[in-house]
């Protein structure tokens, strides 16, 4: 049954009177809405959260509230505007962070930033290096904060745990499959150990965990009107992990030549040009807080999320593709062999893209005062 959005949308604490709840955008995980008011009065994002995905929703919500509320005292600190440099939440009319309908389907609304520019991808290192800003400046005004964040999603990026989970649909082999993608699996068994020693890294500490975004598309960063970078956006995957992983699968995400799901494979690899731009915005804004040993990892950290992207496709691939939504029987296994397309490539300029981020990391430290 579909939902009525606008009674939904009036169990929270909104200014002025709704005109219309429309839907925003494709909604991959949740479904979103703009909720229109009459006359001068705000309008907002009404968002339906996907109880599938993450869990548990309220101790979500109350993450999001303690980073958004973070940022705005930095913000309001610097003489910013708080309501346009962070995303404000809503409260329900009961006070809490989300509304529980009676499908038991959790909703939350958030102030609609208007006047701001989002884009789908980079594809202009001018552009990749406003996102790198972008991403570098949220990690750096979060860097301070110290209050406990719930983990929603238990695993993420974790690839011991991928390795578990990997290993149980190998031997189960559910639908069959596995015999026909011999070459597929070595590929990832021929790269464990090397994975593996990343992660002991961030286990033991070495590697500290800091409280990162876990979702780095450009589309998650607002632009104002001058191209100048606002606030990052969509933090339901906020939580405590190496700031690493934002990093690598950003480069993921803005590098590709090609699609995700690119058939033709000649068409995917690393844009180089654009490695560079992202690498320099984004240490122009973290370079400060980093340590030495992530700085060290900032090019693995590709190879890394782009090699669990690989595993994590011809996963759900061999166990019956049971977590991507597909448009046909191999599409998971056309995004598997793209993605290793791009693993590839990556490998292929390793050595430059670790020279790449020593040199703009020299090239901050020369500009530091007393260099």
């Amino acid at each position: 049954m579909d939902p009525d959005l606008i009674s939904i949308a009036r169990q929270f604490r909104l200014d002025g009177t709704i005109r219309a709840v429309e839907p925003l955008g494709e909604g991959f995980i949740n479904d979103t809405f703009l909720i229109r008011t009459e006359g001068d009065s705000p309008d907002y994002i009404l968002q339906r959260k996907n109880k599938r995905v993450f869990s548990p929703i309220p101790a979500m919500m109350d993450n999001i509230e303690k980073v958004c509320r973070h940022i705005k005292a930095k913000v309001k600190k610097a003489g910013g505007d708080p309501l346009r440099e962070a995303m404000t939440l809503i409260p329900a009319v009961d006070g809490k962070l989300y509304y529980l309908d009676e499908e038991e389907e959790y909703w939350a609304v958030c102030l609609f930033i208007d006047g701001t520019i989002a884009y789908d991808s980079a594809e202009t290192p001018e552009l990749a290096y406003a996102g790198g800003r972008g991403i570098g400046k949220f990690q750096s005004l979060v860097a301070d904060l110290k209050e406990p964040l719930t983990d929603i999603l238990p695993g993420f990026h974790n690839i011991r745990i991928r390795y578990e989970q990997w290993d149980n649909v190998l031997r189960k082999d559910p639908v069959g499959r596995k015999a026909g993608v011999a070459k597929e699996i070595s590929w990832i068994e021929s790269r464990r150990k090397e994975m593996m020693d990343f992660r002991k890294l961030v286990e033991n500490g070495e590697i500290p965990t800091r409280v990162s975004h876990n979702d780095t598309k450009i589309n998650n960063i607002l632009f104002d009107q001058k191209g100048e970078v606002l606030c990052v956006i969509d933090l339901d995957t906020v939580m405590n992990s190496t700031v690493l992983n934002d990093f690598g699968d950003a480069i993921r995400y803005y590098t590709n030549t090609g699609k995700e799901d690119d058939e033709n494979t000649d068409h995917v690899s690393m844009d180089m040009e654009i490695f560079k731009a992202f690498s320099s915005g984004y240490l122009e804004e973290a370079g400060s807080f980093l340590t030495e040993k992530e700085r060290e990892y900032l090019a693995f950290s590709a190879r890394y999320i782009t090699y669990e992207q690989v595993l994590r496709f011809l996963m759900d691939y061999i166990d019956g593709d049971n977590y991507y939504k597909i448009k046909s029987a191999d599409h998971n296994l056309i995004r598997t062999r793209a993605q290793y397309q791009l693993l590839l490539s990556i490998e292929e300029q390793y050595d430059a893209m670790k020279r790449a981020c020593l040199d703009i990391c020299n090239s901050f430290k020369k500009q530091m005062p007393g260099s």
